[in-house]
């Protein structure tokens, strides 16, 4: 399969390596220009891992904050979403030919959101897990491809439970999806929109999406449109 990375940081090349070693390949990458907390274009080392990785294996790279159709090649099977946080619109998602795919680091179609790691260890949950959904035009929102879950290891913090569960979780059963995909086997499982729940990042500017006009029950805050109810 030809697969066309969206992510960031360490996941996202984990993910990407891991389809390289199933006999994928990646045909393109879009992640952010600098890590976190780097603002010098000009060292390598403080570009974002998907994008030094993609770098010496000439794999074309695009910064996901301008993520948008024309960027994604043609002959594109599935587009992999690894710790991503730009939108993939309609047009974008169009550009692959079987699948639009993600990880959330919960049991969708709760903890909907980006800091779902770190709502998960402030609610004292017990049980977590992690879904790989097709994406739609609603955040976290589309149909369950496959889903998993683990009970929380006490003393967890948000960064120990993501490094040593639900990373390499998120890792495992993206290949799954793919290698479903791959035999034709698709599934889609709708998410229960009684169970959802959804909570703001922590920290964080709302995500953008660029392709939506703007909707009832949505104020726009620094050019940001940000959703008052998300289901």
């Amino acid at each position: 399969m030809n697969i066309y990375m969206s992510g960031q940081g360490a996941f996202a090349v984990q993910v990407a390596e891991a389809l390289q070693g199933e006999g994928h390949k990646i045909v393109g990458a879009a992640a952010p220009r600098l890590r976190k907390g780097h603002s010098d274009e000009g060292r390598p080392m403080s570009w974002d891992r998907l994008r030094s990785w993609a770098f010496p294996r000439d794999i074309p790279w695009t910064d996901s904050a301008e993520l948008r159709a024309v960027h994604v090649p043609d002959g594109v099977d599935v587009i992999v979403a690894a710790h991503s946080h730009a939108f993939l619109g309609r047009r974008t998602r169009a550009r692959a030919a079987v699948a639009t795919i993600g990880y959330h680091p919960s049991l969708l179609p709760l903890h909907r959101g980006r800091d779902a790691v770190r709502w998960t260890i402030r609610d004292g949950d017990k049980v977590t897990g992690g879904s790989v959904y097709h994406l739609t035009e609603r955040t976290d929102a589309g149909p369950i491809a496959a889903q998993e879950h683990l009970l929380v290891p006490p003393g967890s913090t948000p960064q120990s439970l993501w490094r040593d569960h639900l990373a390499p979780l998120g890792v495992r059963l993206l290949l799954k999806v793919v290698a479903d995909l791959a035999a034709d086997r698709r599934i889609e499982v709708p998410q229960d929109e009684a169970l959802a729940t959804w909570e703001p990042a922590m920290g964080a500017p709302p995500l953008f999406k660029p392709e939506l006009p703007a909707l009832p029950g949505t104020v726009r805050v620094d050019g940001h449109r940000s959703a008052l109810h998300d289901h």
